[in-house]
């Protein structure tokens, strides 16, 4: 009898199945500390204790992509292993903060699945949910993948795509427990800009760039339990598309937010994601720049000490963010954008800083 698993193919992946991972995982101080060493992210509130009770929480806690990312490392082994790409994410929400010593387990329902017109591979959408294990909500978001068949003769399963929100709405947004920014010092978070301070429609040039080296997406792709074959199996990979490894896309989506502190430090946690595209490869060797725009404002019922950004980030590799190269003149996205992310972030009021200088 085999004992090995070769994972889930797209015919296995029927809609309305429901599959609980395997491996719980408890996130550890260690965890975080090494995230910020592979992604350089300098946002105050996930690294300096006094500062994150200041700010309402009893210690700091991780930062929302680090628990993304190990959510999303634990569907793989069912979900993608077999993918050619992860294609993207929608209706993505952070239910409640994570902090060292809790333990995340997750499952995920297939939502929706059609067979591409190569009879190769089909698209399979599924939702993830996490939890603690007491039974909290973490989060819970949509991706859809692009999964090879195990034969490509098999027959063609009737299309299911799930109708999805552009957007999450800002009254779906949950605020932290315990968030109470009472005093921001723009001083202690590097972060001079406040609610007020932001335009609809402004773009943000983060200005820095930051090289992917091969050991370093290598190592996060561990620490998230990323089994997918793109990203470290150089054997097979070497006959592939690109004839390398691919770096994880979520990889790409942390430098670039890391990045985004240049013009955007104050603004943390992270609520919602509201759509991503992993538009071409990144490989290692690439440099990763990043701009933001502000798509929109909310405010958050009652709450007049914060309020909402809803932010699109665009990372590039191996252009600067200057001018905010996108798309060309067809609308086709640039050959170096690498990502298009959507997501909503809270950020404090300037009268919190304001509280601050009174007590100078």
């Amino acid at each position: 009898m085999d004992k090995s698993s070769k994972g889930n193919f797209f015919e296995d992946l029927e809609v309305g199945r429901v599959l609980h991972h395997a491996g719980p995982r408890t996130v550890t101080a260690a965890d975080a500390g090494l995230y910020l060493a592979l992604t350089g992210s300098r946002y105050a509130l996930y690294a300096a204790e006094p500062l994150a009770r200041a700010w309402g929480f009893p210690t700091t806690p991780l930062e929302e992509l680090l628990v993304f990312h190990l959510v999303f490392g634990q569907s793989v082994p069912d979900l993608s292993v077999n993918a050619v790409a992860n294609l993207g994410y929608a209706d993505g929400r952070f239910l409640a903060p994570v902090f060292a010593g809790e333990t995340l387990v997750a499952r995920s329902t297939v939502i929706g699945r059609k067979e591409t017109s190569s009879r190769r591979t089909g698209i399979v959408w599924v939702r993830t949910e996490a939890f603690k294990a007491d039974g909290t909500p973490v989060l819970s978001y949509v991706r859809w993948v692009l999964v090879n068949k195990r034969d490509p003769a098999s027959p063609t399963p009737e299309p299911v795509v799930p109708t999805l929100p552009p957007v999450v709405e800002p009254e779906r947004l949950v605020v932290p427990s315990g968030f109470a920014p009472r005093a921001v010092d723009p001083a202690e978070t590097g972060g001079p800009w406040f609610f007020e301070d932001y335009v609809v429609g402004e773009r943000i040039d983060h200005v820095d760039g930051m090289g992917v080296m091969e050991s370093e997406h290598r190592l996060a792709t561990r620490l998230y339990r990323n089994t997918a074959r793109v990203h470290f199996n150089d054997h097979v990979e070497r006959q592939g598309r690109l004839g390398a490894v691919i770096v994880y896309g979520g990889v790409v989506i942390s430098i670039a937010r890391a990045l985004a502190f240049n013009g955007l430090g104050n603004v943390c946690p992270i609520l919602a994601i509201n759509g991503g595209t992993h538009v071409n490869p990144c490989r290692a060797g690439d440099t990763i720049y990043a701009w933001s725009e502000v798509l929109d404002k909310a405010e958050i019922h009652d709450r007049p000490d914060t309020g909402a950004l809803r932010l699109r980030l665009v990372a590039l590799k191996n252009r600067s963010a200057e001018g905010f190269p996108y798309k060309d003149a067809s609308g086709a996205y640039l050959p170096e954008v690498l990502l298009d992310f959507d997501y909503w972030a809270l950020v404090p009021r300037r009268a919190v800083a304001a509280g601050v200088a009174s007590r100078a």
